[in-house]
């Protein structure tokens, strides 16, 4: 059933990581919370700091999910790998407040878009696999982990999309351009996540949902800081606002 009218969306963004909140570091979180405002949904910026009830509480409210970026890397004992020298130290009450919310939204079939380490802790949530550092662990690897401080310019890549994936209708073909700023990637996929898009040394840019008709999406660049200029990085926030706003998704294609 689709929302009532006049209401807007209740998209949820969880913190970067739990030192960002409690220092008031909330530089990069505000990309995330303008584009969704900007796609017309209400954003709802969830505390890493939350209880499972209050936070279960919150997850009913909501209507989609953006799991945005961090600093922080996924623990390698999720998914049963020694830790490289190269990965960064977890964020447990991230990666516990990420759970709780694809939890809920894979029960109640709401949509998700999931950003840069966001789609890794997807991936992480669904049994998959991560590489901990592309440069070291893939082969010819193109650069795929640029200066993202405050004021430093975007550089991009081209990636390939698979033409029969909902990402090929958002971005109108099946090449694109985006920025880059990240050491990890997907290794292997999580369980009903079928890979749609890729870069000139496979690493894995965009993956999708399969499991039901739900509305899951990953991409491993960051369309929240390319949505002035870009109408790809619009248009997945927009792709996931509309869905919010159809309600619960059917349990079946």
């Amino acid at each position: 059933m689709s929302l009532q009218a006049g209401r807007k969306a209740r998209i949820g963004i969880p913190y970067r990581t739990r030192n960002e909140e409690l220092t008031g570091d909330f530089g990069k979180l505000e990309n995330y919370i303008d584009s969704v405002r900007k796609a017309g949904a209400e954003a709802v910026v969830i505390s890493l700091g939350l209880g499972s009830l209050h936070l279960a509480k919150i997850a009913r409210t909501l209507d989609g999910v953006v799991l945005t970026g961090s600093p922080a890397d996924v623990d390698p004992a999720r998914f049963r790998a020694p830790r490289h020298a190269k990965c960064a130290d977890p964020d447990k009450d991230r990666e516990r407040t990420d759970s709780a919310l694809l939890e809920h939204c894979l029960a109640e079939r709401k949509p998700v878009l999931a950003i840069c380490y966001g789609m890794q802790s997807l991936n992480v949530f669904l049994a998959g696999t991560l590489i901990q550092d592309i440069q070291s662990e893939v082969e010819a690897a193109i650069e795929h982990d640029w200066d993202d401080s405050p004021g430093a310019p975007d550089r991009t890549h081209a990636i390939s999309i698979e033409p029969d994936s909902r990402l090929a209708q958002t971005a109108s073909g099946f090449q694109a351009l985006v920025n880059s700023s990240h050491h990890q990637a997907v290794g292997q996929p999580g369980r009903h996540l079928r890979v749609v898009s890729r870069t000139s040394d496979g690493v894995i840019e965009a993956v999708e949902w399969r499991g039901d008709a739900n509305w899951i999406l990953g991409v491993q660049w960051h369309p929240e800081r390319m949505a002035e200029t870009d109408s790809l990085a619009r248009g997945l926030f927009a792709d996931l606002v509309a869905v919010a706003r159809l309600g619960k998704m059917p349990a079946q294609a």
